[in-house]
């Protein structure tokens, strides 16, 4: 079984839920080789959906770098990143987001996501991370393996919060992805 939960949930609190459980850190805190399956890690080569020829080090500088604001297009300086800071570009800072270029065309927030974060991300799991993607999968065959993430939303339809990375882990080894 998998679990996701929050990064800043109490690891106690998860023992007493999950006694038996083994946590594993699947953010760009983490401080073991599981930090490569956060989307801010520059495992570089990429492609950039929408973008023929192009790579990115990273999922989230492809979702950074695609984003299009008004008055300001793509930033593909995003996709060359490797420090996973400096990332993030927001509404604060840029302005309203008005979506995400995808092959000459603005897509919405959850057809980005279809389109965009979830096919570079399970790209990057399949190419890059299969290694500990398998890990995880045999672990989970005979314990219970939780997931931290920032983000625990697993529903790609709803747009209120963040698609939780860790999500796409797990329905990736389920076969659901």
């Amino acid at each position: 079984m998998i679990v996701i939960k929050n990064k800043k949930c109490s690891i106690a609190n998860i023992k007493k839920e999950y006694p038996d459980a083994i946590i594993i850190d699947v953010t760009s805190k983490a401080t073991d080789d599981f930090v490569k399956l956060s989307p801010f890690y520059p495992v570089g080569g990429i492609p950039v959906p929408g973008k023929e020829g192009m790579t990115s080090m990273s999922v989230e500088g492809i979702w950074q770098g695609l984003k299009m604001f008004h008055g300001e297009g793509t930033d593909s300086s995003c996709f060359r990143n490797k420090t996973m800071k400096g990332l993030k570009r927001t509404c604060r800072t840029h302005g309203q987001c008005l979506g995400h270029s995808y092959n000459g065309q603005v897509l919405g927030y959850i057809e980005a996501r279809k389109l965009i974060y979830v096919p570079s991300y399970k790209w990057m799991l399949e190419n890059k991370c299969a290694d500990l993607v398998k890990k995880i999968k045999v672990m989970s065959q005979t314990k219970t393996v939780v997931l931290l993430d920032y983000d625990t939303n697993e529903d790609i339809e709803n747009p209120s919060k963040p698609l939780s990375h860790a999500s796409l882990i797990k329905n990736y080894i389920l076969g659901n992805l």
